[in-house]
């Protein structure tokens, strides 16, 4: 997969435009089964509500998108909504848009700016990041070292993301898959080779925010 941009978080939106209320909500997800638990939960969130569009793209072994409409004039609520995340390198996640008619018409064009703007607003709310594909590696030294390794690591391209202390002290680091050699290297020169690694599996590591 490399990298890819995703979401940190829950985003919303809630514009208001010719008596018109438009209500957007965004979220990670992994699959296809969580997008489309998303969809159903935010419809049944707002039952009385005239139209919930939506789209969501996912991408891994298999690279999934879907986008509705739900009852807008075709091309103007849905696929603006994709266009957004397609046009931002966005996957991963989903993005539904609900809309409480107002009485006004609001035309075509004036429907796609409305749902581009709201769906914009929740995903920028639900902070767009970087992901790299990265290596989680445990880190065990006796206790005599574990002030010096604490301090190495926090100058190396590693994060701790966890650390236990029993007999010995174990750190676990997430760290870039290109970095992952030289952090292990930089480890064992500083305890004479007596860090034990122990490399127990690929995470993705959150990068640089990325601005909409």
């Amino acid at each position: 997969m490399g990298s890819l941009i995703t979401l940190s978080r829950e985003g919303q939106s809630r514009i208001e435009i010719k008596q018109s209320v438009f209500i957007g909500r965004a979220i990670p997800v992994s699959d296809s089964d969580e997008a489309n638990a998303f969809v159903a939960a935010q419809r049944q969130t707002y039952p009385d509500a005239r139209h919930t569009v939506y789209a969501w793209k996912i991408s891994g072994d298999v690279n999934m998108q879907k986008y509705s409409d739900d009852g807008e004039p075709a091309g103007t609520a849905g696929m603006p909504v994709l266009s957004i995340l397609e046009h931002n390198g966005i996957t991963n996640a989903a993005v539904a848009v609900t809309r409480y008619f107002g009485g006004i018409l609001l035309g075509k064009g004036g429907l796609v700016r409305a749902y581009t703007e709201c769906a914009k607003l929740a995903l920028s709310e639900g902070i767009p990041v970087r992901m790299t594909e990265g290596i989680r590696i445990g880190i065990t030294v006796p206790y005599g070292y574990s002030d010096k390794v604490s301090f190495e690591l926090k100058s190396l391209p590693a994060e701790i993301t966890d650390t236990v202390y029993l007999q010995d002290v174990k750190y676990v680091v997430d760290t870039g898959l290109d970095a992952s050699e030289e952090v292990m290297k930089r480890i064992t020169d500083i305890t004479g080779g007596i860090a034990v690694f122990d490399k127990m599996g690929e995470v993705m590591i959150k990068g640089d925010q990325i601005l909409l």
